[in-house]
């Protein structure tokens, strides 16, 4: 990575993550629905005693990993809306005619989106400890890492979409609502996929994001050896290869 193109890098984060700040019930708002999870779903869990993860885990150590992915889902997934905003604009045109390099745009933009998302996370964790998370220091830092590349390579298949979805947008609404709810319901977020039929269970093993729930939660309770680590870890990195392919391609042929 040469100096040029960490410094534009650099631009494209500062210009994309100088507003947030500035709107801090934006982020409460993106936040609104993994915390009425929190808060509403996850006490039924905890008060089911025959409810746990493997390794006898509680109900909390299973959950709140799930909600974390659920975040990348609703964040990450959906980063590509701003990027269609200015498209339809026209001030992204008005950033491809500068010196900037296009696969800096990419990735600034994408860092921002991790930068948001791992706020979040910190912050979803911390109040899920007065409620009987425990934590696994060494499992958190390896879970937000994994989580980190689900969602960068989340958000830049997103804004490839924006950019294949100009100028009318509704290629964009329509594949991000077909396809989150899907990825969601067969991913074991919320509840156990073994309490589905066969032919659910089925649907869930084709479902990248299944192995990456399930290695969050390994890794939350502090199982760096489980299969599934590895399972979830190859599938990020798939998503993540994947993302940042196609949406440098789709930068690089411009707008």
């Amino acid at each position: 990575m040469d100096l040029r193109f960490a410094r534009d890098t650099a631009t494209v984060f500062s210009r994309e993550f100088a507003p947030v700040p500035r709107e801090p019930l934006g982020l409460l708002f993106t936040m609104g629905q993994p915390l009425l999870f929190l808060f509403l779903f996850g006490p039924l869990l905890a008060g089911t005693p025959s409810f746990g993860g493997a390794g006898g885990d509680s109900p909390w150590q299973w959950f709140v990993p799930g909600i974390l992915v659920m975040m990348c889902l609703s964040g990450p997934m959906m980063a590509g809306y701003n990027l269609l905003v200015e498209l339809i604009g026209g001030s992204l045109e008005r950033m491809m005619v500068t010196p900037l390099n296009r696969t800096a745009m990419l990735v600034g933009r994408t860092l921002k989106e991790f930068a948001i998302l791992l706020a979040q996370a910190v912050l979803i964790i911390a109040l899920a400890v007065p409620l009987g998370f425990r934590l696994h220091f060494a499992g958190v830092l390896a879970g937000l890492v994994l989580l980190a590349v689900f969602g960068i390579g989340l958000g830049a298949l997103s804004f490839a979409l924006a950019i294949a979805s100009q100028p009318g947008g509704e290629l964009f609404y329509g594949v991000t609502q077909l396809v989150m709810f899907p990825l969601l319901l067969l991913s074991g977020m919320l509840l156990p996929m073994d309490f589905g039929p066969a032919w659910l269970q089925a649907a869930a093993a084709f479902n990248p994001v299944t192995y990456i729930v399930e290695a969050e939660r390994a890794l939350f309770s502090g199982r760096f050896t489980d299969a599934p680590v590895l399972y979830g870890a190859l599938s990020a990195c798939a998503v993540a290869a994947a993302g940042l392919a196609l949406g440098t391609r789709s930068m690089r042929r411009g707008v």
